[in-house]
């Protein structure tokens, strides 16, 4: 069942009530939906998220219930909190995690697993392909979430990023730089191991990226034959995830001043072969 509903209470009433009065769903429907973030009510002018079922909301306040039980069931796939530098924490986001919820709810966005976790306000600094995992810093006020993602935004800070494709593929800081939705970027990318043998060759490779378009590495490495295995979208799906993993990020902290070069524990890059 995929619903939305949007309306103008004209009496005070209690807002579980409200949206169940509204929809027809039950109030433990409603109390579900709106504990995954799939409820918004104006709030100080803003509209933002409603998640307490028993709020008594004014009259000519407006409600909004994006239901979608689909969404509603998914579970969210564990993410860890690696580091804790106060004003900001430094995540790995496994593959199938979103960055952040839509409007259809948030309980399966890194967002909000790390609201939960700290007990913080949560800011986005940057984005990560949901089908990716890997390194994700999120912001825990509003001057860090700005001054940190200046350094994204400015190309002061290196990431790398580690993935598996298909073929062997020989590269020694090869560079590309098609550009992506006509927007300029750039890939470096080295060969780091080529593993199995012909039909089912791949290859694993590292990949500094100097721009952050959308899906730039899946695009760069089609382009040049050798799609990240599992990638659904510019190869063909496979049994794995998308076989691409951010590893490591390096900049000058806008906050501290300090260089600051934060790498993923092997335990968790899932790309690079184990060792025996």
């Amino acid at each position: 069942m995929r619903t939305i509903v949007d309306f103008t209470l004209k009496k005070p009433q209690i807002a579980v009530d409200a949206l169940s009065d509204a929809t027809g769903l039950s109030k433990q429907r409603i109390k579900d939906a709106m504990a995954k973030g799939a409820c918004r009510w104006t709030y100080k002018g803003k509209q933002v998220r409603l998640r307490k079922a028993k709020r008594e909301v004014k009259a000519g306040t407006r409600l909004q219930l994006f239901y979608d039980d689909i969404v509603l069931a998914r579970k969210a796939e564990p993410a860890e909190l690696l580091t804790d530098f106060g004003k900001y924490s430094l995540w790995f986001k496994p593959h199938g995690l979103l960055a952040q919820g839509s409007q259809w709810g948030d309980h399966c966005s890194l967002l909000r697993v790390a609201e939960v976790q700290t007990g913080k306000p949560c800011f986005l600094v940057h984005r990560l392909d949901a089908d990716a995992a890997g390194l994700m810093l999120i912001a825990h006020d509003s001057k860090a979430a700005a001054a940190l993602s200046e350094c994204f935004a400015g190309r002061a800070l290196r990431k790398v990023y580690h993935a598996r494709v298909c073929g062997k593929l020989e590269a020694q800081a090869l560079t590309i730089d098609t550009p992506v939705d006509n927007k300029e970027a750039i890939s470096h990318i080295t060969t780091l191991t080529t593993g199995a043998s012909e039909p089912d060759t791949n290859t694993v490779v590292e990949v500094i990226i100097e721009t952050g378009r959308k899906h730039q590495i899946r695009q760069h490495l089609a382009g040049l034959g050798h799609p990240i295995v599992g990638d659904r979208l510019y190869g063909k799906p496979d049994t794995l995830p998308l076989q691409l993993v951010a590893v490591e990020l390096e900049f000058n902290c806008p906050l501290t001043r300090k260089k600051r070069l934060l790498q993923l524990p092997p335990s968790l890059n899932g790309v690079l072969p184990t060792t025996p």
